[in-house]
């Protein structure tokens, strides 16, 4: 493998050409109009266009995608995260035209991507499930009958779809009608296909997910878990490993359940398979992700594993080399998505242009970034400008090392989720590991943030103003 191609952007595209470049194997980039100057661009040893800047005219073009990596004799394409990253049928077509995919088979790829087909293939497995009906419906009536006998609060999911679209937590019986239709328009809307199922609703639940790598050589390994708990509007914001609340007994369950999982499909590669965990520490299979996911980094810290890499060597046909019994867990990581949103007004995207733009620096601080200062935030892709990790011997010195890092991290020109992941940081039930996915819902609150921003900064203000002062004290000596 000589030569691979990056179907991707930012942060992603550059965190998996470093270790291309670091195995001796030249990389190429894609791009569109509005990231012709990006830094992945300048990364790759070479750099096509391939299309105006929405991603349906440029980085979902799987066509274009393959036909550029055949003109280059490229050997591998590898789809980062999001984009073509779990499109069967991309997978399917890299590989007929004699490319290889760094990535799961499509025919893993096609029955993860349906939750439904995911629960009836890892039914022979004994794997535990969120009570539920395991069958899409659209009938309104069927539907209130099977919600019913599951009892409620119950949870209505797109079965198409992931992001927390056409996703609604339903209380009681009177409004079963009004979410239900609400979820399968909104189904309809983001992914073509309204049928959605039902399940009941984990009320406290931790969301923790298994990272594991198959090779072609039948052999299975789990890196151990993360806590993905911290999330607004059902996606992630901060994550870290190990968990908090896993005794290794369970731990050890959960990674032999998630390979198992991985068997049912016959995966390849990089995968992650997610869990809820209940407030009595039952685990529920919930999906498996069958891609690199955004927080790998996390895994890679407290393993001392390049997953990028391992990636590559699995696509090449080779054994992985560890056994389980090598793999042990190092420390403590976390991460902090460093989203271009604002924190105070409910998360909205926040665009501009990145004026100041400096990164903390130090020992144990991982930034994998994909911005430059004096660039503009384009409104055309997820709003991620960087992820920031810290690594500690303890959770506390990572959790400490996170909010130092966060101070030194200098963004003028967006709001970004940084003030954010230092409220967390700062806030007691992070800290003691007892929160779980309501933790935003339960304790934060922008107005309040607002309020003690502002606070923050006119003590700054005062303090600067008395330093001054000072100065001009000592600046008038001599002459008085």
């Amino acid at each position: 493998m000589k030569k691979i191609l990056v179907a991707n952007r930012g942060e992603i595209a550059i965190r998996v050409m470093k270790t291309a470049q670091k195995m001796g194997i030249k990389t190429v980039a894609v791009y569109s109009t509005v990231d012709r100057n990006a830094p992945h661009v300048k990364f790759a040893d070479e750099a096509v266009w391939i299309g105006e800047a929405p991603s349906n005219q440029s980085y979902l073009l799987g066509d274009k995608i393959i036909a550029v990596a055949k003109s280059l004799n490229v050997d591998a394409i590898h789809p980062g995260y999001g984009f073509l990253s779990e499109n069967a049928q991309f997978a399917e077509d890299v590989a007929a035209s004699g490319i290889v995919f760094i990535g799961p088979k499509s025919k893993a790829i096609q029955i993860m991507g349906s939750k439904l087909a995911a629960k009836d293939a890892v039914k022979a497995y004994n794997i535990p499930m969120v009570p539920g009906l395991d069958e899409a419906i659209t009938d309104i009536k069927e539907a209130k009958k099977v919600a019913t006998q599951v009892g409620f609060p119950i949870l209505i999911k797109a079965s198409a779809g992931g992001g927390g679209k056409g996703m609604r937590v339903v209380e009681n019986e009177e409004e079963f009608e009004s979410q239900m239709n609400r979820a399968i328009s909104e189904a309809t809307n983001a992914f073509g296909d309204g049928s959605v199922f039902i399940e009941k609703y984990v009320a406290s639940p931790r969301h923790i997910e298994i990272q594991i790598m198959a090779d072609s050589h039948g052999n299975i390994l789990y890196l151990f878990e993360r806590e993905c708990s911290i999330q607004r509007r059902h996606q992630k914001v901060i994550e870290e490993a190990p968990s908090a609340v896993l005794s290794p007994e369970l731990r050890k369950k959960m990674g032999e359940a998630a390979v198992l999982v991985a068997k049912s499909c016959d995966y390849l590669g990089a995968g992650t398979v997610e869990f809820l965990l209940d407030e009595n520490n039952n685990f529920y299979f919930l999906e498996m992700n069958t891609r690199l996911q955004v927080e790998h980094p996390v895994t890679e810290l407290i393993t001392g594993t390049d997953l990028v890499e391992l990636q590559i060597r699995v696509a090449r046909g080779e054994a992985l080399q560890m056994k389980q019994e090598d793999l042990k867990i190092m420390g403590h990581a976390l991460e902090l998505r460093v989203y271009a949103e604002d924190p105070l007004n409910d998360f909205l995207p926040s665009v501009g242009n990145l004026e100041v733009y400096t990164l903390p620096v130090g020992e144990g601080i991982r930034v994998d970034n994909g911005f430059e200062q004096g660039m503009d935030i384009p409104i055309y892709y997820d709003p991620m400008l960087a992820k920031l990790i810290t690594y500690g011997q303890t959770r506390e010195e990572a959790i400490q090392l996170m909010i130092k890092a966060i101070d030194d991290y200098n963004v003028v020109g967006v709001s970004t989720t940084l003030p954010f992941g230092k409220f967390v940081c700062q806030h007691d039930a992070f800290r003691s590991g007892n929160f779980d996915t309501h933790f935003v819902k339960n304790y934060y609150d922008g107005e309040k943030m607002k309020a003690a921003l502002n606070e923050e900064a006119k003590i700054a203000a005062l303090l600067a103003l008395k330093q001054y002062f000072e100065d001009q004290k000592i600046v008038r000596l001599p002459n008085s």
